[in-house]
């Protein structure tokens, strides 16, 4: 069962939830910065970061059925809209950027979303995945979102954006810190050194992942697995382009 609508904004509203909201906008500012002249669609709770795209062409949030729905952004004309998670409601290549955030965790069917979500991926578009860290103490805390629903660890992501055609390209974590009041305002101290000496502390995994050059979409606007072609080169796990940086 997804936390609601309400308990997602409330946490966002508290010390514990705003110290998230800005590591992982660091993350995200690393990775796609203003995502000049993009799309860009937020699946699941993704509004806390989406007001930073400020160069894009079009930001949308789709917030799945179980969850709620609210109007965002505060003032000016909506941009969110309530949606089966298993059938997105946009033409397929819609998209250049796709955030998934408070969404893989408590689905119903993880690998059915994200086929929903590659499919309104352009062609040269590129996905982030943020997970609740599986070996992490964020998701062992059921007063927070994060400890809700299905932690991953992050081989278990590569293994799910492959089966869906897409290649990650990078990858890093964040939230060290325990989330505990008396350790928020040492946070950073922990980002600094959690990632060299206790990496696997980290609270949240984000994934970044781009499309196989043997995956395609077909006509009817599903995503369809190309088998790839023999002794064609596969991409690395990792690229040497600048990475989502801890």
């Amino acid at each position: 069962m997804r936390r609601s609508i309400d308990e997602l904004r409330t946490f966002y509203g508290e010390p514990t939830g705003a110290l998230a909201r800005r590591l992982v906008a660091r993350r995200l500012d690393d990775a796609w910065g203003e995502a000049a002249d993009c799309d860009v669609l937020g699946i699941g709770y993704a509004t806390p970061w989406l007001d930073a795209f400020v160069g894009a062409r079009r930001v949308v949030a789709a917030m799945p059925g179980g969850q709620g729905v609210e109007h965002w952004p505060t003032v000016g004309r909506n941009r969110t809209l309530l949606v089966d998670d298993r059938r997105l409601p946009f033409p397929a290549g819609s998209f250049d950027r796709i955030l998934l955030v408070h969404a893989l965790e408590e689905a119903d069917d993880p690998a059915a979303l994200l086929l929903e979500a590659v499919r309104a991926l352009s062609p040269t578009g590129r996905i982030i995945l943020a997970a609740a860290a599986r070996g992490g103490l964020w998701a062992r805390a059921d007063d927070t979102p994060f400890g809700h629903g299905r932690p991953f660890t992050r081989r278990q992501l590569e293994r799910l954006v492959r089966d869906v055609g897409l290649e990650p390209m990078a990858w890093s974590q964040t939230l060290y810190a325990p989330p505990w009041a008396p350790m928020l305002r040492l946070a950073d101290g922990f980002e600094q050194v959690g990632r060299h000496v206790f990496p696997g502390t980290a609270g949240l995994i984000l994934l970044e992942a781009s499309r196989q050059n043997y995956a395609r979409i077909r006509p009817s606007g599903h995503a369809q697995r190309v088998a790839a072609p023999v002794l064609t080169p596969q991409p690395a796990t990792l690229s040497s382009r600048r990475k989502p940086h801890t």
